[in-house]
């Protein structure tokens, strides 16, 4: 009797000990770092919703917009999202001081789809000694493919000298003999582009050649000195590197200038909304990369990716465009940091975070034209290699059927 008392008592304590362990294994398997819990994930980031740059205040908004509909839907992997998107009005100092509120006080437990070269310069150090990730920056500056000393930050948008190469071999192809007058932004953002395609301008070897250069300040309140010194340099291209509001006003005037260069436009300011403000018959003829679809154009409305996205503007952001491309490339980032954090698991530390987000090569955002895909890779933090050459025509891009690999 004792004899089997003990056996089953064994027993009792045999099961009780591996149900005890299975637990703990589960428990063991759910990690987290500051900002995640079996609850919750916050996240930060910081744009301008104030000052010149406040057009990119909707990136934030459909940040919100997104996360918003999925936490109605259980959130990612049960948890729920909260995010922060604070307002650096596009100012190195206020940047610093947002992003030390969201990791000292907030304790996100990482920042995706910031924006600004200068801003974000600001904080690159604070937060690679913080190990906190900064990820899917809107800002294509070479500096944030640097995996060996600053591996927690991370580009966005195809890197500035990647399509300035990509543009300067256009013009050599298309006008050997080019006469080029350059506009650019006065800072780190600016001298990206500038080095590489004058660059490739020199190796090229032949007549095609850098006559001007012209520089603003984001806070000048006109360029219009500018662009009428460059009209009578004799540049019969014209490369375009602004950004937001600067970008419109430039190619209006242009226009009223009646100078009529080919002209370059940066990627980052081809959405419509700018387009738009300087006047889409203005704009035809532009020459631009190009690597993902527009929102509200005839082109994509029955495009599967856009019209998830219009669903989503319809219902919580009703007062933004639908043709906002700058909204649309925000929901693209959105989409594209949740997938990160389904790639998690339960293992919500930053330093998982940054390896999913480092391994996303192959991973298509529905803001991607459908040939486009991230290309990072733990050793190169290239967002995108391969781009396509587009001609705005009054109306709508017309995108090279080919694209072109750097």
């Amino acid at each position: 009797m004792n004899h089997k008392q003990s056996r089953r008592e064994f027993c009792a304590t045999a099961i009780a000990t591996v149900l005890a362990s299975a637990t703990s294994v589960r428990a063991a398997e759910k990690k987290y770092d500051p900002g995640a819990s079996d609850t919750e994930i916050k996240l930060g980031q910081t744009v301008p919703h104030s000052g010149p740059g406040s057009l990119y205040g909707v990136l934030g908004r459909v940040g919100e917009a997104y996360f918003q509909m999925l936490n109605e839907k259980g959130g990612i992997n049960g948890r729920k999202i909260k995010f922060f998107t604070m307002d650096d009005s596009y100012s190195a100092p206020k940047c610093v001081e947002a992003t030390r509120r969201l990791v000292e006080q907030e304790e996100v437990l990482a920042l995706f789809g910031s924006l600004g070269t200068a801003p974000q310069t600001a904080v690159h150090k604070y937060l690679n000694s913080k190990g906190v990730p900064q990820l899917l920056l809107n800002t294509g500056a070479s500096k944030w493919n640097d995996p060996k000393n600053f591996k927690w930050t991370m580009a966005g948008l195809p890197l500035y000298p990647t399509e300035a190469r990509i543009l300067a071999k256009h013009v050599v192809s298309v006008k050997p003999n080019a006469k080029v007058g350059i506009l650019y932004q006065n800072d780190d953002f600016g001298r990206d582009f500038l080095g590489p395609f004058k660059q490739v301008l020199a190796d090229a070897g032949g007549a095609a050649k850098v006559i001007m250069e012209q520089t603003y300040d984001l806070t000048d309140p006109t360029i219009d000195s500018q662009l009428i010194n460059l009209s009578k340099s004799g540049a019969d291209v014209f490369y375009n590197i602004s950004t937001g509001k600067a970008s419109s006003q430039s190619i209006r005037k242009v226009a009223e200038l009646g100078w009529k260069p080919l002209q370059l436009l940066s990627a980052g300011s081809t959405g419509r909304s700018i387009l738009s403000a300087a006047g889409f018959e203005n704009a035809s003829g532009i020459v631009a990369i190009r690597y993902s679809k527009e929102a509200g154009t005839g082109r994509w409305e029955k495009d599967a990716d856009v019209m998830v996205f219009e669903e989503l503007r319809k219902k919580y952001l009703p007062t933004v465009d639908p043709d906002n491309t700058i909204a649309y490339a925000g929901y693209g980032q959105a989409v594209t940091m949740g997938e990160i954090l389904r790639r998690c698991g339960d293992d919500l530390t930053r330093a998982n975070v940054l390896k999913q987000a480092t391994t996303l090569a192959g991973f298509h955002s529905p803001f991607f034209l459908d040939d486009i895909t991230y290309s990072y890779t733990p050793e190169d933090y290239s967002p995108m290699k391969t781009l396509h050459i587009s001609i705005f025509n009054g109306k709508d891009w017309d995108i090279s059927d080919k694209p072109v690999t750097e």
